[in-house]
């Protein structure tokens, strides 16, 4: 079972950036597509970006596209997301987790606020 922990989160002003980190252990992190995702107050939660077992392609949601980069270190186990440019509606709960197919139980998050 693979134990998920997001960390790195903060409150920023808008403009400002944001490095959030993922680690997992216990399971078979290295050889899953990993992927972050958010949950805004009050909303389902929804994909962010992809990237595959080797970071060798990457996806974004069209509303970080430009901004936001997702890398992974399958060494360490561990899969970023660094976030530039933020905007308060990128305030939200931020997870990462396997995609298409989601390890279980889903990590607590990282709360990410982004004031204007």
């Amino acid at each position: 079972q693979v134990q998920l922990v997001e960390s790195g989160g903060g409150s920023v002003q808008a403009g400002g950036s944001l490095r959030l980190s993922c680690t997992g252990s216990g399971g078979t992190f290295s050889r899953s597509d990993m992927a972050w995702f958010h949950r805004a107050p009050g909303l389902e939660r929804e994909f962010v970006a992809v990237t595959t077992r080797r970071d060798i392609s990457r996806n974004y949601a069209d509303f970080v596209k430009g901004r936001f980069i997702i890398s992974r270190d399958n060494a360490k186990d561990m899969v970023y997301l660094q976030m530039n440019n933020l905007k308060p509606e990128d305030t939200a709960v931020y997870y990462c987790n396997a995609h298409p197919r989601p390890f279980t139980p889903w990590g607590q998050g990282t709360q990410v606020t982004v004031y204007s």
